[in-house]
């Protein structure tokens, strides 16, 4: 069986963690939710967590998002990683 470039595991519409690593900052929180919303418009606060590295240098910031496909996914994961903000997207 031969895979298509657009097939996926992941069923659409579903809910969907985004994870992305920075710098400990008040900020940090409000730009990857920013970038989300912008693929993403209905994501609020409310599906935003944020949690400190053991040493408290960096943060780890969780979206759950209704994603509606891979192309929406892609086009997230693409503009996190483009952030120099963000050290790592998930």
């Amino acid at each position: 069986m031969t895979s298509q470039p657009n097939e996926t595991l992941i069923p659409f519409p579903s809910e969907f963690p985004i994870k992305a690593f920075g710098a400990a900052d008040e900020r940090f929180e409000r730009l990857v939710l920013e970038i989300v919303q912008r693929h993403a418009p209905e994501t609020t606060v409310d599906q935003v967590t944020r949690r400190k590295s053991q040493g408290g240098k960096y943060d780890a910031v969780t979206v759950t998002i209704m994603a509606t496909s891979k192309s929406q996914l892609d086009a997230i994961y693409h503009d996190l990683t483009a952030s120099p903000d963000v050290i790592m997207a998930l």
